[in-house]
């Protein structure tokens, strides 16, 4: 079975950050992807289907609200776990990630154990 998870990220440095955190996955046979923005984004999630994302808010082109939103309710991807990854931490950042159909909102700086523990959760590993 394969299981892939996609991190998007504008930022290079956090999607280095999340790549280090979950690469001891890919030896137990995880598929890693990165994109730059919503664009990739959605692109990516269209043509992978990625069992989990790990998605940034705010970016340029699409918002990590708006890649959610289509992916969850536009393309009917409920089954894709979306993980919003913000530094805004507000309630009402928290109720937009529900209301766009986010599985799970954390905010940075994030804990990687955490990170890690989420994606072996989802991916039952």
């Amino acid at each position: 079975m394969s299981r892939t998870i996609l991190i998007v990220d504008d930022e290079a440095h956090i999607r280095m950050l999340i790549q280090q955190t979950l690469e001891d996955l890919e030896d137990e046979g995880v598929t890693l992807l990165t994109a730059t923005n919503g664009e990739e984004a959605l692109a990516l999630i269209e043509s992978e289907k990625p069992n989990l994302v790990f998605l940034d808010v705010m970016m340029p082109k699409v918002s990590g609200f708006d890649v959610c939103d289509r992916t969850k309710h536009a393309l009917g991807l409920t089954d894709i776990y979306i993980v919003l990854l913000t530094a805004k931490g507000q309630e009402f950042d928290r109720q937009k990630g529900q209301e766009v159909g986010a599985d799970l909102y954390m905010t940075k700086p994030f804990d990687p154990d955490a990170l890690l523990a989420k994606a072996r959760d989802v991916l039952g590993i």
